[in-house]
Order: structure tokens, then C-alpha cells, then sequence
């Protein structure tokens, strides 16, 4: 997780079903549908969340898609950045560009599955945080989670090697019972891989007040199967020893 969307993908979904129901979710309704395990789209989260409210008909397809672009993006997805107007200019970063030099720097191979579009996948990656050509697999260029598709392509792009028991172990973190249970799904194509489901609660459950629903949350984490659910991105970097000072 290296950004905070509440104030952006998760603001698009409610501001999308408000604009089609009159209804704005609580982020609490947002969270269960979120602990599912379903629904990694956000696109499809809207609409779900509009077929349990009640609402018929629902909106054609490429309609809502076209809505929660507006709300997002402000702008044309494909086009400059710099004339976005939408929700992504809303998304404080979780970590920096020395996060990832750190782990390059302990022989860590990283790369990312995401289930944002392209355009702000890339926004967020090479823009702001000035990471240059990162391995990336997007919305659209595999399944979405939990579909292990596109983990496990990126994984064996990143060992070098094809997965299986002589390959080196693959961690994933994510903030969604989703993402967990795509660990799982990838066990299950390739028993012989050593996969680890790191998990961390979304940045709206860290505030003053919200311990008891993070908790929960993290139970959730843990019943999906993650085997550690972490405080903070960041703190990937104790997970690894850090680099040996050169001999004198």
C-alpha cells in the first residue's frame, strides 16, 4: 500500500452512488463490502453497493464507469495530468522514493499489482514518487484480485526464474481480504512457491478513535490468512536485515 485513497477512490465510490441513488455509503459500509473479498474493483464495489441498496434499475455499465472516471480523474484519463480535477490530486503518499531504494538495497526485487487504471498506477509511481519504469501490472493487463494472475506473472518476471520450489520467496502486501486471499489463490496454482500475505489496515482505520474498528479489521486480515499483518508500509524494512557494512 504506498498511498491513502479514502480521500480519493474511496471518496469516488460514495460520490458515484450519490450521484446515481441519492445514498452516500459510510466508509463502514464501504469496509464490509471491502472485507468480502469480492470486490477489488472500485467500479464493481459501486455497483454493488447500489444493487443492495435497492436501486432499479441500475445504471448501464459504461455509465457509472464513466461517473466514477469524473469523480477520480476530473479529466481524461490519457491525457495531461496536470488538467485532472478529480479526487486523485487527494491521495497523500504512504512511502518515498528511498522506501524502495532501501529494499533494492537489501537484494529486494519489487514491482507492483494494482488494481487502479494505468494512468494513475503511473501517475503515482513514476511521477510522484520518481520511480523510473517500475514493474507494474495494472487494471486490464490481468484479472482482477483475487485472480493470482497477474502476482504470479509478476513474481516470475521479478525471480527471473519460473516459480516453484528452487525459486526465491514472494511476499505481497495489500490492505483488502482481496489481496490476501490472491496469496492464497497463488499457493494453490503453485504449491511449490513459498508465498507470504503481508497485510496492513487502510489508513482511515489508523485515526484517533478508530482502534477498536482496526482491530477488526486486522481480525479480518488475519482470518483471510494473512500471515502478518503490519503497522505500516514502511515497516516492510523490518522484515529484512539491512545491508552489511563493508569489511575495513
Amino acid at each position: 500500500m504506498i498511498r491513502d485513497v479514502g480521500g480519493s477512490y474511496r471518496r469516488a465510490i460514495v460520490e458515484t452512488v450519490r450521484q446515481f441513488s441519492g445514498w452516500a455509503p459510510e466508509p463502514a459500509a464501504i469496509d464490509a463490502l471491502k472485507g468480502e473479498g469480492r470486490w477489488n474493483n472500485d467500479w464493481q464495489a459501486s455497483m454493488e453497493l447500489l444493487r443492495r441498496r435497492g436501486m432499479a434499475p441500475l445504471p448501464a455499465w459504461g455509465e457509472l464507469v464513466a461517473a466514477f472516471s469524473g469523480n477520480y480523474f476530473g479529466g481524461d484519463p490519457e491525457g495531461d495530468p496536470g488538467l485532472w480535477r478529480g479526487f486523485i490530486g487527494s491521495e497523500p503518499l504512504l512511502v518515498d522514493g528511498p522506501f524502495f531504494a532501501a529494499l533494492s538495497d537489501r537484494g529486494i526485487a519489487w514491482g507492483f499489482v494494482s488494481g487502479a487504471e494505468p494512468p494513475s498506477a503511473r501517475f503515482v509511481l513514476e511521477q510522484r514518487l520518481g520511480l523510473v519504469a517500475p514493474p507494474l501490472i495494472a487494471m486490464g493487463q490481468a484479472p482482477d484480485k483475487p485472480d493470482p494472475t497477474g502476482l504470479l506473472a509478476l513474481a516470475a518476471r521479478l525471480a527471473g526464474v519460473p516459480l516453484g520450489a528452487g525459486a526465491p520467496p514472494v511476499a505481497y502486501l495489500g490492505d483488502t481480504v482481496a489481496d490476501v486471499e490472491t496469496v492464497r489463490q497463488a499457493r494453490a496454482r503453485v504449491p511449490g512457491q513459498r508465498f507470504e500475505a503481508l497485510a496492513v489496515a487502510p489508513p482511515h482505520l489508523h485515526e484517533p478513535g478508530r482502534q477498536a474498528d482496526r482491530q477488526r479489521y486486522e481480525a479480518q486480515l488475519h482470518q483471510a490468512g494473512a500471515d502478518r499483518v503490519l503497522g505500516s508500509t514502511r515497516q516492510v524494512l523490518e522484515l529484512f536485515s539491512a545491508p552489511s557494512p563493508p569489511a575495513p
